[in-house]
């Protein structure tokens, strides 16, 4: 009998116009495939029976979930020559003649039968309309509620889950801890912040934005997320710091912000959440919370130029309801909306650095993670790491600081003729 890694690499040929990106090492222990390419392991026949229930993205993802599939050694390199095959030479789709010549090659090795049970790992299961609010806080709930202790083994002592400033990378000393530290150094900078201006933070996360500003520079936030393990962390770490009457943390969704007046506002990597109907009603609250002369910091990841970024695997066990869109569109609503954008600052790169350490992280406390959250979970944040790192690295999605100002009727700005950023060791002026 032909060995199953030649049998499946014949399957697979005709989908890559190049050389097949990846070497095969199948169950019967044979190999098939470029010599020099990363291995895919296939531990079982059920891989194959999964692929054809649900053939594409989702349903590579789900086995390498399962652990039916593999990759040995970098999972990053193994995904980064699959898109590059797939970039440079199109891939063919799957037609109906494609579909039953596999269904006879499974049904050959042994794969058929009825659909493999989910892997195991909590998949987003969300009801209601599009972006209504408890659809919104479900979402939410999926990704952030997952459990304190779990962000705690991936990310800084800050908990600050968004893209750092790397400022020094090639100092051993510095680290992702200093790196979230001069992003946040950076933010209230550009914002102007002093003792006692009100900031609103839409879209708080754990805290570290509405407690550095407050402890740093003296100012009065209202904090606001829709995660009841957030508002619970961020209140309790606020009392620990004595910072409780500076940080007052409000579970509510943004739409319910019902007040004015604040210095500054501030969304980290909230935006992506708001959803392409409802982002114009979002830049427009962001205008109306200001007065005359306050700033608006939005940093936001942004859909690069030649592939969408999301995908069902990130739609159904990470992000649901997420939405990006390129950096320009962006730009203009918020200039809709009445803001005047005053500098944008792109950070592509510091957000490779970034997921590379939390993915480091990641591996390093994997006997912990596991333990957590189990092992299903821990491999989607495994895959999850692995590819977000590449889109940014291949220029796939980016993300960028954009600043913006509340002009008043007159067209004054208040802003500086030259912005402050970092200085030459990387830390506040």
């Amino acid at each position: 009998m032909t060995p199953v890694a030649a049998q499946l690499t014949d399957l697979l040929s005709p989908y890559f116009p190049g050389p097949l990106p990846v070497r095969l090492r199948a169950w019967d222990g044979s190999e098939a495939g470029p010599a020099d390419a990363p291995l895919v392991i296939l531990r079982s026949p059920a891989v194959l029976r999964r692929l054809l229930w649900q053939p594409g993205e989702l349903g590579l993802a789900e086995a390498f979930i399962a652990g039916e599939l593999d990759v040995e050694g970098d999972l990053a390199e193994g995904l980064s020559s699959v898109w590059r095959s797939i970039s440079s030479h199109g891939a063919a789709r799957l037609t109906t003649a494609g579909l039953a010549r596999a269904a006879l090659t499974a049904l050959r090795l042994g794969a058929a039968g009825p659909r493999p049970p989910a892997p195991g790992a909590p998949r987003a299961r969300l009801r209601g309309t599009l972006h209504g609010a408890a659809r919104d806080r479900a979402a939410i709930s999926h990704h952030y509620d997952l459990s304190n202790d779990f962000y705690a083994l991936l990310l800084d002592e800050s908990m600050a889950y968004s893209c750092g400033y790397w400022t020094r990378r090639d100092d051993p000393h510095y680290g992702l801890g200093e790196a979230q530290r001069d992003k946040l150094a950076l933010i209230c900078r550009k914002l102007g912040l002093g003792p006692g201006m009100r900031l609103l933070d839409i879209g708080c996360g754990w805290g570290s934005l509405s407690l550095y500003a407050a402890r740093e520079h003296g100012a009065k936030v209202t904090a606001v997320t829709l995660s009841r393990q957030q508002r619970d962390f961020v209140t309790a770490r606020a009392e620990k710091e004595g910072l409780a009457d500076a940080v007052e943390v409000r579970l509510r969704h943004y739409r319910d912000i019902d007040e004015g007046g604040y210095d500054a506002v501030a969304t980290i990597e909230m935006g992506e959440h708001v959803g392409d109907s409802e982002y114009p009603a979002f830049a427009t609250l962001l205008h109306d919370v200001l007065r005359p002369r306050g700033r608006a910091l939005v940093q936001q990841m942004s859909r690069g130029t030649r592939a969408p970024g999301g995908g069902a695997f990130i739609e159904t066990y990470i992000a649901p309801d997420m939405h990006m869109r390129p950096l320009g569109a962006t730009v203009g609503l918020l200039e809709e909306a009445g803001l005047e954008v005053r500098d944008v600052e792109a950070m592509r790169e510091h957000y490779a650095h970034t997921i590379a350490a939390w993915h480091r992280r990641l591996r390093s406390r994997w006997d912990d993670v596991v333990a957590l959250v189990g092992e299903p979970t821990a491999r989607v944040w495994h895959l999850y790491l692995a590819g977000s790192g590449l889109a940014f690295t291949e220029r796939r999605m980016g993300v960028d600081q954009i600043l913006a100002v509340r002009p008043t009727e007159e067209g004054v700005s208040g802003m500086p003729a030259v912005l402050p950023r970092a200085d030459s060791n990387g830390g506040g002026r």
